[in-house]
């Protein structure tokens, strides 16, 4: 990943990023996985945090409802945006 702006962004999203729509269902799923990361390593510190447990289960629960509706709608591009996320070493 490459740090630009100050948010991390996956490195085949740097160039796509300009042209694609902030709305779309991969790029919510992309920003959706950066914060589940995020959230998942800070709690490996802060085991106590029930607070941010209880965000990272309703990111999840986002992300999952937004892949099953990509999945519905269009299955090629489910299973592209799926490939993407698994080659970057994030867990669906």
């Amino acid at each position: 990943m490459k740090k630009k702006g100050g948010r991390k962004i996956f490195g085949f999203m740097v160039k796509e990023e300009k042209e694609e729509n902030r709305g779309s269902v991969e790029f919510q799923v992309f920003s959706f996985t950066n914060k589940i990361r995020r959230l998942a390593s800070h709690l490996e510190l802060h085991k106590k945090d029930f607070s941010s447990e209880r965000g990272l289960r309703i990111l999840l629960g986002k992300r999952r409802r937004l892949l099953a509706y990509l999945a519905k709608k269009n299955r090629v591009r489910y299973k592209k945006l799926i490939s993407l996320v698994e080659y970057s070493g994030a867990v669906i």
